[in-house]
C-alpha cells in the first residue's frame, strides 16, 4: 500500500428517502461535522442525491440494491458504491443467483458491489459467497444491532465468513460500515452512526479516486483504532499504530480459515513473510475494545 492520503468514509448510511429517521442532508453534515471526507448514502432501492453540495465532504453515489429470493423472505441486500444510475433489484430463484444477479447490475450501472450483512436473518454464509464472481468489496462489521455479526453456535460470524471465502481462493475485500438509520436518540440498541468507517488510502479526495482504490484493495477499516502507516513488500508486513491514551494495542497476523500466524503488543508490529501462506492479514485490538483490520495480502506462489 502506497502513502498517498488516508480518507475516512462510510459506505453505508440511510436516510428517510427509505427508512431513516433525517434527511439527507441533516445525515450528510452529521458525517462531515464528525471527521469524514467521504460518505455513501445507500438507501434502499434509491439512489439519493442532495440538493446541495456539502463543502467538505465528497458524496459518492451509491444504493442499497435490495432484494429476495422467490418464493422466499430471505433478504439479499448489496450495495452499488459509485453507481451512475438507480439499480432495480433482481429477485433470482436461490440466494447464490440472487446475488450474482444483482452485482452483475450495479457493474453494468458503473459501480463496485459490497455484499452486505451475510447475518441479516441468517440470510446466507461463504459457502454461498464464495460461488459469486464480482463483488468487490464484503461487510465484515456491521454495526447495526440486528445483522448477528457475530455469529452464534454453528453459525460463523462475519469475520469467519470472510476468512472461509478468501480460503476459498476467492479475493474480496473486508469493510466496516454504520448502517446507520437513527441520528436522534442514541442507544446500543440502535443503529446509530459513527460506528463502522473505512479508511481509503488514495491519490485524491475524487470519486474515481475513492471508488478504485476501493475496488483495489487500498484502505484498511475500522471501529476506533487508527494507523500511522500501514506498508507491505515481498518479505514483510509492517503497521504502526496511532496511539490513543493508555490504551494498549494487540496485532494479530492471520491467513487462511483465521489460523493465527503471529501476535505481538505494542504500537508497531511486524510480519515476515515466509512463503508458505495463503494470505495474511492484520487484526489489531484496542484495550478499549476498538478493532481495525487490515486486507489480506496474497502469497505468490
Amino acid at each position: 500500500m502506497t502513502q498517498q492520503r488516508w480518507f475516512k468514509g462510510n459506505l453505508h448510511t440511510h436516510t428517510t428517502k427509505s427508512d431513516g429517521d433525517a434527511d439527507p442532508e441533516w445525515v450528510a453534515n452529521w458525517f462531515k461535522e464528525h471527521g469524514y471526507d467521504f460518505l455513501v448514502l445507500s438507501d434502499h432501492n434509491h439512489r439519493t442525491i442532495l440538493d446541495q453540495k456539502i463543502e467538505g465532504l465528497l458524496m459518492v453515489p451509491g444504493e442499497e440494491v435490495s432484494a429476495r429470493i422467490k418464493m422466499g423472505e430471505t433478504p439479499i441486500h448489496i450495495n452499488g458504491i459509485g453507481v451512475s444510475r438507480l439499480v432495480e433489484p433482481t429477485d433470482d430463484d436461490d440466494i447464490v443467483s440472487t446475488i450474482q444477479a444483482n452485482v452483475n447490475a450495479i457493474r453494468e450501472a458503473g459501480g463496485i458491489a459490497q455484499i452486505n450483512h451475510p447475518n441479516f436473518h441468517w440470510a446466507f454464509d461463504h459457502t454461498h459467497i464464495s460461488q459469486v464472481r464480482g463483488a468487490s468489496l464484503l461487510e465484515v462489521h456491521n454495526a447495526h444491532p440486528a445483522v448477528n455479526s457475530y455469529g452464534a453456535p454453528g453459525k460463523p460470524g462475519a469475520e469467519q465468513i470472510w476468512d472461509e471465502v478468501l480460503s476459498s481462493g476467492r479475493v474480496i475485500f473486508g469493510t466496516a460500515t454504520d448502517d446507520s438509520h437513527r441520528y436522534h436518540d442514541w442507544l446500543p440498541s440502535l443503529a446509530n452512526p459513527g460506528r463502522g468507517w473505512v479508511m481509503v488510502n488514495a491519490k485524491d479526495l475524487s470519486v474515481p479516486g475513492i471508488v478504485d482504490a476501493l475496488a483495489t484493495g487500498e484502505f484498511y477499516f475500522s471501529t476506533g483504532v487508527s494507523l500511522e502507516s500501514y506498508t507491505t513488500s515481498d518479505t514483510e508486513i509492517n503497521l504502526a499504530i496511532q496511539e490513543d491514551r493508555d490504551f494498549i494495542y494487540t496485532t494479530i497476523f492471520s491467513g487462511a480459515h483465521g489460523n493465527v500466524l503471529s501476535e505481538s503488543v505494542g504500537l508497531s508490529a511486524t510480519y515476515k513473510i515466509t512463503g508458505s501462506e495463503t494470505y495474511i492479514r492484520a487484526t489489531i485490538h484496542s484495550s478499549s475494545g476498538g478493532k481495525a483490520w487490515t486486507q489480506p495480502v496474497f502469497v505468490k506462489g
